[in-house]
């Protein structure tokens, strides 16, 4: 990897977190953690997560490759369109709330410092069920998927300190140069662009579930 040519720079301009809590889904309860709201502090980023913060599904959300999710500020004026309200900071269920960090700027496998913590993109986020129970609308999840504005998660590689305010500043572009948006493309839209698959696989800092989805698929591809 070698180290960023150019500065770039985005503020961080909410840390959130939230309680795992009962809700009710297509007339079931369920839980979830993705009610979050802003901390006013200074919180500690860990391997794990970030402090205080919880997940009902340890499965499919949290650990080492999912331990922060982040979402783009940019994107919340088109759904506040579709969901016809005002949106708070966390109404994705992120951790981390931006500004001009997107999927088309960010590739897999950058690391940035933000606070007194070093992180890694891992994957592209994969928007599911509790976003769709969170506001009602059982499209959700797909209307965001298909938007490519998913947002994406980081790995902790350094332990730190991380508040509001902070900056998030690019240290180390990944020489793959495949961003989020193309990771995206590549897992929902064109699934079966052998090359492209081959491609993402070919990064080491790709995430574990994502790795095995992909490569299931690619042996597959090739069998038929």
């Amino acid at each position: 990897m070698a180290e960023c040519a150019t500065l770039a720079v985005f503020p961080l301009l909410s840390v959130n977190i939230g309680r795992v809590q009962t809700g009710v889904y297509k007339g079931k309860e369920a839980q979830s953690g993705i009610g979050k709201s802003t901390v006013h502090r200074s919180v500690h980023v860990s391997v794990l997560g970030v402090e205080g913060d919880e997940q009902a599904d340890l499965v499919n959300h949290g650990g080492p490759d999912k331990a922060i999710c982040l979402y783009s500020l940019d994107h919340y004026p088109h759904w506040e369109e579709v969901l016809r309200r005002s949106l708070e900071f966390g109404s994705f269920g992120e951790n981390f709330t931006v500004r001009n960090m997107n999927e088309s700027d960010v590739r897999i496998g950058d690391i940035f410092h933000v606070g007194s913590a070093v992180v890694q993109v891992s994957q592209p986020r994969q928007p599911c069920w509790k976003l769709a129970m969170k506001w009602g609308l059982d499209e959700l999840p797909l209307l965001i998927t298909e938007s490519g504005a998913t947002g994406f998660y980081f790995r902790v590689l350094e332990a730190g300190e991380v508040k509001a305010g902070d900056e998030l500043l690019l240290k180390v572009t990944h020489p793959a140069r495949i961003t989020v948006a193309e990771a995206n493309r590549v897992m929902h839209k064109d699934k079966g662009d052998l090359e492209g698959i081959r491609r993402l696989l070919a990064v080491d800092a790709l995430s574990a579930s994502w790795v095995n989805t992909l490569t299931n698929r690619l042996l597959r591809l090739q069998s038929t």
